[in-house]
């Protein structure tokens, strides 16, 4: 067979594909493309071919050149498929795209590439409303471990801290899952008291006790079919956890009043702010509940982690919060907020941004609207007190034990997650409970 009677072959086989795909040899060129890649990314324009770095990101080099991973030079190392998660440039913007590349040769035993193209919809690396949003590395890989979870049925455990977007990576992992058509059911957890536990998860029958004046459909049984999530989990009490546990081995439940047990069927994600191993050590969570809900464990980066991902947030959040003025901040206001610590992650950026669009003297922001905006921010008296804070301590005449005491218990109010206050106090977890008890 001539080359070009493969490369006609090849460009059948290309069509026979439902999402974009393209066949690259091993120059890094583009021969060929089939229609669903001409409709979504625009094609070839015409030339005989070009380079897939260029089209895809704008590089003049391959992309491990460029700091990312090449999904053709893994191919090509392994000599099998090849799966990463790429940002490419489209006519609608900036997309995240997962790509599976397969190393395959011609008569000649010249070596090509398939690249298949996935369209991630459950996120944007464009400002969108609704959608996760970032473009970091950081964000990139808890995007591809979402992607790679959400096809399965798998029982995925989310974890970070406050802020930092669970719910929105719960709802990306039922968006890419084949229930995504099904319930996505929230149940928040650290507000379900001892005696509404059973009838808010498993409902109750009419006359069940007193006040149940009709039949209650649970929260258990409105997810049949699609995902329930837990959100907070780490704070149901220890003595209900026992519930949850069997409702997760048996996937049956029995509504409060009814002798009729009833089967579920539903994907499970949990999220938490605490640190989970650190509960289970001290006896304050289920050692068996927390293995069956962390099989398939996530954690999501803080918003320090993804600082670079600061200038598309708040343009995101901006549209939002106004959507009939183009808000945007002066370069010295974005680098102002560049500064900051950010403990209460992307839900503090939020109120940072809502109080400076109160603020704002025009549709551009400036830093003296977010420094006002800052000074907002509740204070404690303590806190007032930092640079006096040493030698108070001195004056005190306190101990050496004493002062380390202080200032474990105040890392212990400043992070929820016990394993982030040993690696701070240089320690380790089980120093740390030893320093912190009575």
């Amino acid at each position: 067979m001539t080359k070009i009677s493969w490369l006609r072959t090849m460009r059948n086989v290309l069509d026979s594909y439902h999402n974009p795909a393209v066949l690259i040899d091993a120059e890094y060129n583009v021969v060929a493309t089939n229609s669903s890649y001409d409709f979504r990314f625009g094609g070839l324009n015409g030339r005989s071919s070009a380079k897939c770095f260029f089209l895809s990101h704008g590089y003049q080099q391959p992309c491990d050149l460029e700091g990312e991973t090449c999904p053709m030079q893994e191919a090509r190392d392994s000599g099998h498929r090849a799966s990463v998660l790429h940002i490419h440039n489209t006519p609608q913007g900036k997309e995240h795209v997962g790509i599976d590349t397969i190393p395959i040769s011609d008569d000649e035993e010249r070596a090509y590439f398939i690249e298949v193209m996935n369209p991630i919809r459950e996120v944007s690396a464009e400002p969108i409303a609704n959608k996760m949003i970032g473009r970091s590395g950081a964000f990139n890989e808890l995007v591809d471990l979402i992607q790679r979870a959400g096809k399965t049925d798998i029982n995925v455990l989310l974890m970070g801290p406050s802020g930092a977007g669970k719910e929105l990576a719960a709802q990306a992992l039922h968006a890419s899952s084949s229930r995504a058509s099904k319930p996505f059911v929230t149940v928040e957890c650290s507000g379900l008291t001892d005696s509404l536990f059973e009838s808010e998860l498993f409902g109750h029958m009419k006359g069940a006790f007193t006040g149940a004046i009709s039949s209650r459909t649970g929260l258990v049984q409105s997810a049949h079919g699609g995902t329930l999530f837990l959100d907070e989990v780490g704070d149901v009490p220890l003595h209900l956890q026992v519930k949850l546990l069997r409702l997760i081995e048996t996937k049956t439940f029995r509504p409060v009043g009814d002798s009729k047990t009833i089967a579920a069927d539903f994907r499970l994600i949990c999220a938490t702010h605490k640190d989970l191993p650190a509960m289970v050590e001290l006896g304050e969570f289920r050692d068996d509940l927390f293995h069956r809900i962390s099989t398939f464990p996530i954690r999501l980066p803080s918003l320090s982690e993804r600082r670079q991902d600061l200038p598309l947030l708040v343009e995101s959040m901006l549209l939002r919060i106004e959507d009939k003025a183009p808000l945007k901040l002066t370069d010295e206001a974005l680098q102002l907020l560049a500064q900051q610590s950010f403990k209460g992650n992307i839900r503090e950026l939020k109120n940072i941004l809502e109080r400076a669009a109160v603020l704002r003297h025009s549709d551009l922001i400036g830093v003296d609207v977010i420094r006002r905006s800052l000074n907002l921010i509740p204070v404690s008296a303590a806190a007032g007190q930092k640079k006096e804070g040493l030698l108070q301590l001195a004056e005190q005449e306190l101990s050496l034990d004493e002062v380390e005491q202080r200032y474990l218990q105040t890392l212990m109010q400043t992070y929820a997650d016990k394993g982030r206050v040993a690696e701070i106090a240089g320690c380790s977890l089980r120093t740390l409970y030893r320093k912190l008890e009575p």
